[in-house]
């Protein structure tokens, strides 16, 4: 098995066709509460393992979080929705103690040497200081999935963290495994929900609870740091949304994401 801690945190064994054990880890927590990206890496490497015959790439990946997480043994049932020419999807079934608590759907294709007969790109990398000018927030006890990541936060978008609030449902900077592990496609769905709500810009809460998460693989990544920024646009009616993008350290759009979050009302 891979000695990086993410490799070991979403490992694991086939018992059946379409059963899959793993353990899920308390290092991605907030709180009690596993963070809602690192379900879904978890959910994807199942699917993933169902589908290795396939030599296919995510493309797209759904979480829908019926409950809460925690730490401790965990199952996966997986079933192949469509196994078609070009493109497979699968559903992986996420449960623990026999309650299922999230519902991941993930479609398969193939991301390199495809042809490209259109290309129109208007957007491009966050602008972000240098890594050595960015805020580094101190350490956590609460917020262990901190530990995992190298992050770099843009100051003007971070200042809430200082008691400063920016009035902008924004933040971005740069971010990487704090051990060294290259992102890759597997990965990508933690990198999306890795970083603070983007709603702390205007108001600062307590834990912002994902009811369902779309991440879209766009390339592989290349090693390094990734620049990362969200923003909510429309926050009312005690939800909100949130828009992510992930560019590598080439300057290419490696993912993009949006999920639905409830506001806490206390």
């Amino acid at each position: 098995m891979s000695a990086y801690t993410f490799d070991q945190d979403t490992h694991f064994e086939r018992v059946e066709p379409g059963l899959y054990r793993g353990q899920l880890s308390g290092n991605y927590n907030i709180g009690p509460v596993p963070n809602g990206g690192y379900v879904a890496s978890l959910g994807l490497s199942a699917l993933t393992l169902a589908l290795a015959d396939s030599e296919r790439d995510p493309l797209s990946v759904t979480t829908h979080y019926l409950r809460p997480a925690r730490v401790g043994p965990v199952e996966a049932r997986v079933e192949v929705v469509k196994q078609g020419k070009r493109f497979a999807t699968a559903l992986a079934r996420l449960s623990q103690e026999g309650q299922e608590h999230a519902i991941v759907l993930a479609t398969f294709g193939v991301l390199e040497g495809a042809r490209e007969p259109v290309r129109h790109v208007t957007g491009a990398p966050p602008s972000l200081p240098p890594v050595a000018d960015g805020f580094r927030p101190p350490a956590n006890d609460f917020i262990v999935i901190a530990r995992q990541f190298d992050t770099s936060y843009d100051p003007e978008s971070a200042g809430w963290m200082q008691r400063r609030g920016s009035g902008r449902a924004e933040i971005k900077g740069w971010l990487r495994f704090a051990d060294g592990r290259a992102p890759d496609l597997r990965s990508l769905p933690l990198f999306a929900d890795a970083m603070p709500p983007a709603m702390f810009g205007v108001k600062v809460t307590g834990w912002v609870p994902t009811i369902e998460l779309t991440v879209h693989l766009r390339a592989r990544p290349a090693p390094g740091f990734l620049r990362a920024v969200f923003t909510s646009r429309f926050i009312f009616g005690g939800f909100l949304e949130e828009d992510g993008e992930l560019w590598d350290e080439r300057g290419v759009l490696v993912a993009q994401s949006r999920q639905l979050a409830q506001v806490p009302d206390r």
